[in-house]
């Protein structure tokens, strides 16, 4: 069934997850409740390693790309590709990490993959100088562009609060399994970008967010569309001046990942591998009060996996 149809998927419940002293950097320990097999656990952290075998590692945890995507059926993967900025500026997805999820999807038996995003600064130039524009191709997948309001069309965000409607990139309603991969990294507005904030990216009227309480409207937003599968790149993470960035010299090597179906949980695990509690992040704490997933990670169950 198509997406346009509107039949939301439900999440799974949780995982487990417990961070040190608070500093960035810090990626602290992540605690599984008990052994699980592949297909149940709700969360993979991975630690260490380069960016294709730390995704190999989630994705096998998790059972497999093939429980995501079946044969034939048509994938988007969103990553950030928002600034005109090379990839070691770490203000978009890591190409690497594109690449190899793009070749899991076909692995599986995708039809087609296409990768886009309603870029910031020039759509053509983010594409190329990202390094997201080669990545896709080496792969086998199709960048289109989001820089035009005729690929958008309008959506009703049910129960959202301040965001009741948005127009939407038609390929996200079209497509039978949506992958979001946002970059962690410092925004100065919303104070981190991750899974949540990355999907401002595929819709065209993002300005009326920031002039109407920004938080709520990247909690509300989900409602209406929901990632089948968040993968969170935290290999390279930009950790102030963001989000675009100024210098290489604000961006620190974390080397981690984490995956989650749960856009909540998987932003709230993020947001303490950069240093914070998932409270102090506005639009964590209100998705989790519309009970849209969990920021409680003490009650959810992980697999935890050092390169």
């Amino acid at each position: 069934m198509k997406r346009r149809d509107f039949i939301k998927r439900s999440f799974g419940a949780g995982f487990a997850v417990s961070v040190g002293a608070g500093a960035i950097g810090n990626y602290g320990s992540l605690l599984a409740s008990q052994i699980l097999p592949p297909q149940n656990y709700d969360l993979a952290a991975v630690k260490g390693g380069e960016p294709a075998k730390m995704f190999d590692l989630a994705i096998d945890a998790f059972g497999g790309m093939k429980k995501y995507v079946a044969k034939n059926q048509t994938v988007v993967v969103k990553p950030n590709i928002g600034w005109d900025v090379k990839p070691e500026g770490a203000a978009n997805t890591n190409p690497k990490l594109v690449t190899r999820i793009i070749e899991h999807c076909f692995e599986a038996g995708a039809k087609d993959v296409y990768v886009f995003d309603h870029t910031c600064d020039n759509w053509q130039s983010c594409y190329s100088n990202s390094g997201i524009e080669k990545a896709v191709k080496d792969a086998g997948g199709k960048m289109v562009p989001g820089n035009s309001e005729s690929y958008y069309h309008e959506i009703d965000i049910s129960g959202g609060k301040k965001l009741v409607k948005s127009k939407v990139h038609e390929l996200i309603l079209e497509s039978d399994v949506f992958i979001n991969v946002p970059v962690l990294k410092h925004h100065s507005g919303a104070r981190l970008t991750i899974a949540m904030k990355n999907l401002m990216g595929i819709v065209w009227d993002r300005g009326y967010w920031h002039s109407n309480d920004l938080d709520q409207c990247i909690a509300d937003f989900p409602f209406g569309i929901k990632p089948d599968l968040n993968i969170v790149d935290a290999y390279q993470v930009l950790t102030k001046r963001g989000p675009r960035g100024v210098t290489v010299d604000d961006v620190v090597p974390y080397k981690s990942l984490l995956i989650s179906k749960d856009i909540v949980a998987v932003d709230a695990a993020a947001s303490k591998i950069f240093g914070h509690e998932p409270d102090d992040i506005g639009y964590i704490r209100i998705a989790d009060s519309m009970k849209l997933g969990t920021k409680d990670l003490s009650k959810l169950s992980i697999k935890r996996i050092i390169v």
